[in-house]
């Protein structure tokens, strides 16, 4: 019997931390979601999130921590621990510097940002703009702080530290769940026969949770940093070449990020402009597909970064190639039946979890069925990125991201004359399958044998039409005296079963990665 293989136990720990964290974040988003509904207010809040966290993804977060791992593995192999650090303290304080001064110029701009024609909200009425302002600016204490924490977790992962990082995001939702529950409500939850004080902070409240679970973030992972010895140098020093290898590599991906987030800037100024609840129908959607989207391929794609730079840092394009085909097959195999399982019995968990009338349920499960169209390609598109980056190529995802951003800004534009909100997931749904089909085509192109995919397409396809008809079976055929929810989870058990036949063998190859 063969060994789980490091890389797959290191998949499955994401993959479970990740799965924990997405449970967490159901409790956050749920209390949230009752506690404000689908509000004006809570479209504020959603919009005012958008600038601080395009500037958290180019500067720390998805653009450097991307660029950072393979130069910073390589000087972990070659140089040793403490030039590894080294690195590691004049990249963070560069991050800070230039965080921190883009923070204050878009604080001092915040009005003329959310109010402009072609700003974040210009469709909000003059209140609303003036509380997108205030929270926006909150906001961005969470992005100085965060612009440290999500370089620690870079520098973690090229120490093949995986453990604290996937406990990081759980106490950042523990923050913003204590800002739901304590700080924002008029009134004190009661948990466990304990009454809680409650703030009476409104939204507000919900920023500083933002705040505090950002604090937590990063002092989750200092005992990491200790046990690796880490060491702090007060030092820029941009002549030096690692700190130029980063920089060439960050260049064409922080263009590739500013392409990825100014959708997410459009998406809330078309959706600015449609009914009053259509953003935050957005928001939950796009949340719910995250969840599969994060369990199945930020954890492979994360635990994969390390290993395929060293990998090419080793002159092994073959192991490079198989692994890369072997987590694509489990990628295709796995998102298909999934996204046509959540598809097809989400509403009932909608309804119940959010407490909403069916005619609001229904618009958070037209939004997430749409992004859900694109849970293959946003999966495909997060390992193949990484794939070329471990190759040090930046620049082959970059022009497919540009494409890409024009694609979906042009379909979100046409889609909402007669689709709403729900065309404009779609248009990222459609943007992302043909980015990961790109993506797949260029790599191809540069390896040495090509991709053999087929079967796991065939196999994928047919694991989500049984465990779509077995839904169908369940929910609308078989009359069963069961409430709407229960009708629901025992539909999503059965078709998961039915789906897992076909895909079996996949589904055991993620423990031989």
């Amino acid at each position: 019997m063969k060994k789980t293989s490091r890389l797959s136990r290191v998949s499955l720990l994401l993959f479970f931390f990740f799965g924990l964290g997405k449970l967490v974040a159901i409790v956050r988003t749920v209390i949230i979601g009752r506690q404000f509904g689908l509000s004006a207010e809570l479209d504020v809040f959603n919009a005012a999130n958008n600038l601080p966290d395009l500037l958290f993804a180019l500067i720390s977060g998805g653009a450097l921590a991307i660029a950072f791992i393979p130069v910073l593995s390589e000087t972990l192999a070659k140089e040793g621990r403490e030039s590894a650090w080294k690195l590691f303290s004049r990249i963070a304080n560069l991050a800070f510097l230039v965080t921190a001064v883009l923070a204050l110029v878009i604080s001092v701009f915040a009005k003329p940002l959310v109010g402009w024609e072609l700003g974040v909200a210009p469709g909000f009425s003059t209140e609303q703009q003036v509380l997108a302002v205030q929270l926006m600016r909150l906001n961005l204490v969470a992005t100085l702080i965060f612009s440290i924490s999500g370089l620690v977790i870079a520098g973690l992962h090229a120490n093949q530290h995986f453990l604290l990082p996937a406990i990081a995001p759980l106490v950042y939702d523990g923050g913003r769940i204590f800002g739901a529950i304590v700080l924002a409500p008029s009134v004190g939850y009661r948990i466990a026969g304990i009454q809680l004080p409650a703030f009476n902070m409104g939204i507000h409240g919900l920023v500083y949770g933002v705040i505090i679970g950002a604090a937590l973030h990063l002092l989750i992972q200092v005992p990491g940093l200790i046990k690796h010895k880490f060491k702090w140098f007060a030092s820029l020093n941009l002549k030096d070449q690692s700190v130029r290898n980063v920089l060439r590599l960050m260049g064409p991906r922080l263009v590739n990020m500013v392409f990825i987030q100014l959708f997410f800037l459009a998406q809330d100024n078309l959706a600015s402009r449609l009914p009053e609840g259509s953003l935050t129908a957005l928001s939950f959607g796009w949340w719910i597909q995250q969840v599969p989207q994060t369990m199945i391929g930020t954890a492979i794609a994360t635990a994969l970064l390390p290993t395929l730079s060293d990998h090419i840092a080793a002159g092994d394009q073959a192991a490079f190639k198989n692994t890369i085909e072997r987590s694509l097959k489990v990628m295709i195999a796995v998102s298909l039946p999934i996204a046509m399982i959540l598809s097809l019995a989400s509403l009932p968990l909608i309804e119940v979890a959010f407490k909403y009338s069916f005619g609001e349920s229904q618009m958070i499960l037209r939004a997430t069925q749409a992004f859900l169209v694109g849970l293959l390609g946003h999966n495909i598109v997060d390992l193949c990125v990484r794939s070329f980056f471990a190759r040090q190529r930046p620049r082959e995802p970059l022009a497919i991201s540009a494409l890409g951003f024009l694609i979906n800004l042009g379909l979100a534009i046409a889609l909402m004359r007669w689709l709403s909100f729900g065309g404009i997931a779609l248009a990222n749904s459609l943007s992302y399958s043909i980015q990961g089909l790109l993506l797949i085509v260029m790599l191809n192109r540069q390896l040495p044998e090509k991709f053999r995919l087929r079967g796991a397409l065939v196999r994928g396809g047919l694991s989500a039409c049984l465990a779509g008809l077995s839904i169908w079976l369940v929910m609308t055929v078989i009359s069963i005296p069961v409430s709407a929810l229960m009708l629901a989870l025992a539909a999503i058990v059965i078709g998961a079963l039915a789906g897992a036949i076909p895909i079996w063998k996949d589904i055991r190859m993620l423990v031989h990665l």
